[in-house]
């Protein structure tokens, strides 16, 4: 099958991470998974909430947002409307489980990071390019603190990578790493996040139309972690490991 954009139904978008984009941050990435583009910056902060002091474990939170214009049409800003909506609040959950997912808060001790992944243009799997693109902002993150002497050097704090991809139906075709026009589209719709050693971190999986067979998940499975394998594979490059 050539899709809308000439890839085949098992290739990634053209994916490109810029480490250490923000100045200021103590880890950022800038992510491209094709046309779409998340800024993640990871935010070292000693202390950490309420609810976990004096039990010596760190914790690591993200919160999600779109730009205005990061879509076709001007969005109104969640800031101005005065409450953010579901989509935002289900995606800042997503990626602060995923990143948790592969984090030894012992390691870590009493010290919080705060993923932020802000979306600048989108064009389909913005939570995907998020979660793949947080990872590399929290390691450099973790390795400011180390400097730092927040955390002690050598201390292994991250467990494993952790990289996202969405996989979907089209036309009864199982297709990797969809775009917006795919996404709108597809029979099926899934976001599959997934360690470096090929565990799975979370599924989440809808049929929009035909209701999918096993075969199909196990496919759409196959095709996820073949896409997670290589994305894990350029976290590495970025991070020259």
């Amino acid at each position: 099958m050539t899709r809308s954009d000439g890839r085949r139904a098992g290739e990634l978008r053209p994916i490109s991470i810029e480490r250490g984009w923000s100045t200021q941050a103590e880890g950022s990435a800038l992510i491209s998974f094709g046309n779409t583009k998340v800024l993640c910056t990871a935010s070292f902060t000693p202390g950490v909430p309420r609810w976990l002091a004096g039990k010596g474990t760190g914790w690591v939170s993200a919160e999600y947002g779109m730009l205005p214009r990061s879509t076709n049409d001007r969005m109104d800003r969640e800031s101005v409307k005065g409450k953010l909506g579901g989509r935002t609040h289900e995606i800042s959950r997503l990626i602060g489980r995923s990143l948790r997912g592969v984090v030894d808060f012992k390691a870590l001790g009493e010290n919080t990071i705060l993923l932020d992944c802000d979306v600048l243009q989108a064009d389909g799997g913005t939570r995907t390019a998020s979660i793949t693109g947080a990872y590399v902002a929290l390691v450099d993150a973790l390795s400011w603190a180390s400097a730092q002497g927040h955390i002690a050097k050598g201390t292994q704090v991250v467990r494993d990578s952790v990289a996202a991809i969405s996989v979907g139906i089209l036309d009864g075709e199982p297709l990797l790493d969809l775009n917006y026009i795919e996404d709108v589209a597809a029979d099926t719709d899934m976001n599959v996040v997934v360690t470096g050693r090929g565990s799975f971190v979370e599924v989440q999986g809808t049929a929009e139309g035909t209701p999918f067979e096993r075969q199909e998940l196990d496919r759409l499975l196959d095709l996820a972690l073949q896409g997670t394998t290589e994305l894990a594979a350029l976290q590495r490059q970025a991070l020259g490991q």
